[in-house]
């Protein structure tokens, strides 16, 4: 075997090594968390236990919210492998292992001269923070992620002369993304099939803007018309109201309701500290893009810019913002580094020390969390996080940044430990420490039990599912508010009610008949009487879950 094809089969196991390590620390360390990844996979449960895979259903009506892939894929997984927690948590992971082997071949194709940018894009997509965590999350945005970047391979292949083939993964691109979050996969690739007369430049094989714009075309009907075939019958079998939610609400609607959200212009950029750890505070990153951006006449750089702008313009001009909105961009931030990465002359003693610095700084909060937590207003599981959790942070830093020496795809490798590290300490030290908080497993066995004694079961405020399918559970309970409970406990005299606390304000006389630790709240059930005592009690109000747009 050639020296060339062993070091690329060795950068490759470093990638599934890193991907493998993130899926099994997520895996082995949390459950799923409330209230979005509880919710999802609630909606599947519903599915599985309606057998109905057509429409989407939650607490009984129909959930309109999102599109039904990510739910279809779980019943995929537990109708091979059989009802189970694992699997819903892990098949977003080899979408995310998928979007960055599909990022390699963008840069092969991008830059064949430089078969490194492939790996050092991959080292820095992995090590990214915000990437690593949304790897494991049972969500749709990985989903999103993956399509994106097929779209835009789709798009590469298509200029570079395979125009079947490159417009076929355009169309299923934009069909997946439709079936995974709906419309805002168009965001993510339309602009940069727009802008292709830009970005290709004066090629030899400049496409013919007339044929060019046309496949885009036909390849957005193709992919309507996929998605299609499963809203018409779907609106039909949910009804007026669920039809008008998905054609209309998803996208009109949910624009409206987005400007509604007060998030200013500039809200990502006091995230990037977030989004981009560690490599925010690595400086040869920063050089290298300053290389990159010295060559802007090359059509690789012009491809990730046109594909990067308009995207983070939209997001940023849009007021419903969330980091994970711009997870499927993120490449373009590794293709841009990776792409001036062989220009870099030299690494400096700062280039080490400052990830070192960062990662220090983050061990020894860590480290000071549990006693700051006695004086102020944090969670009481705060309390709990781990010294070897800040301690392993603090050491691993010092070690990994100063074994680098000059070679600069170790300084790549190492940061990108570094922040594999922090993601570990976060999920086995902090998430951990959580326990209850964040794991609704012990609740939801406790209120499963209570169903399966034919005991009724309601929930102050909105209910988001955040037991059901953990507990296994038949059937929601019913939403009711304060002023309901009387006449329901009334008509129910065995049932129980599950209510949420504040930490800081005593219970009184009431003792819960189970509590636990729910967030940064405390979830009690109660009987009818233990109810009669806290409405009797100087009133406290409860703690109400909002209706939460998604």
């Amino acid at each position: 075997m050639s020296q060339p094809q062993n070091q690329s089969q060795q950068m490759q196991l470093h990638i599934g090594a890193f991907w493998l390590v993130l899926v099994l620390v997520s895996l082995f360390s949390r459950s799923y968390l409330p209230i979005d990844e509880t919710r999802y996979v609630t909606v599947a449960w519903n599915m599985f236990l309606n057998h109905d895979f057509l429409v989407p259903y939650l607490n009984g009506e129909t959930y309109s919210h999102k599109p039904p892939l990510l739910f279809w894929l779980m019943n995929l997984g537990w109708t091979v492998f059989g009802v189970n927690d694992w699997w819903p948590r892990l098949f977003p992971s080899i979408f995310a292992l998928g979007a960055v082997l599909m990022t390699q071949k963008i840069a092969v194709r991008l830059w064949p001269e430089r078969p490194h940018i492939s790996y050092v894009a991959s080292l820095i997509l992995l090590g990214s923070g915000m990437w690593a965590v949304f790897t494991t999350a049972t969500m749709f945005d990985m989903l999103v992620a993956f399509f994106t970047i097929w779209g835009a391979l789709g798009l590469l292949i298509a200029w570079q002369g395979e125009a079947k083939k490159g417009w076929a993964y355009v169309a299923l691109a934009i069909a997946g993304g439709l079936l995974a979050k709906g419309p805002t996969i168009l965001l993510q690739i339309l602009p940069l099939a727009v802008l292709a007369p830009w970005w290709t430049g004066n090629s030899d094989n400049k496409p013919n803007l007339r044929h060019w714009y046309l496949s885009i075309l036909v390849a957005l009907i193709v992919g309507a018309l996929i998605l299609l075939a499963w809203a018409i019958p779907a609106g039909i079998y949910g009804g007026p109201k669920y039809q008008h939610e998905i054609f209309w609400g998803q996208t009109a609607d949910r624009m409206v309701k987005s400007f509604a959200h007060r998030r200013p212009v500039y809200w990502y950029l006091p995230m990037l500290p977030v989004m981009l750890f560690p490599w925010l505070f690595a400086l040869p990153v920063w050089r290298a893009l300053g290389e990159t951006f010295a060559a802007i006449k090359e059509q690789g750089v012009r491809f990730c810019l046109a594909w990067f702008i308009p995207v983070f313009i939209a997001f940023s001009l849009i007021s419903g913002k969330q980091p994970h909105y711009l997870l499927p961009i993120m490449p373009t931030f590794a293709l841009l580094v990776a792409r001036g990465w062989d220009d870099i002359v030299a690494l400096t003693w700062i280039d080490k020390l400052l990830p070192a610095l960062v990662g220090i700084a983050v061990g020894v909060l860590l480290l000071a969390l549990p006693s700051y937590n006695q004086h102020h207003y944090l969670a009481l599981w705060v309390a709990n996080i781990p010294v070897w959790a800040g301690a392993l942070l603090v050491l691993g830093s010092v070690m990994l940044m100063m074994s680098v020496g000059s070679h600069k795809i170790r300084y790549l490798q190492h940061v990108a430990l570094l922040g594999l590290l922090a993601i570990a300490m976060l999920y086995l030290g902090v998430i951990r420490s959580a326990g209850a908080a964040y794991d609704m497993t012990k609740i939801s066995h406790y209120l499963k039990g209570l169903q399966d004694q034919n005991i009724s079961l309601a929930n102050i405020g909105k209910y988001h599912g955040q037991f059901n399918f953990v507990g296994r559970m038949l059937k929601s309970p019913e939403e009711l508010n304060e002023g309901q409970l009387d006449a329901w406990f009334t008509a129910h005299p065995d049932g129980r009610v599950v209510m949420y606390f504040d930490k800081m304000r005593p219970l009184g006389d009431l003792v819960p008949e189970y509590q636990q630790p729910y967030r940064a709240l405390i979830a009690g059930v109660l009987t009818q009487s233990q109810w009669q005592t806290w409405s009797k009690q100087p009133h406290i109000p409860l703690v109400v879950e909002a209706d939460v747009n998604e």
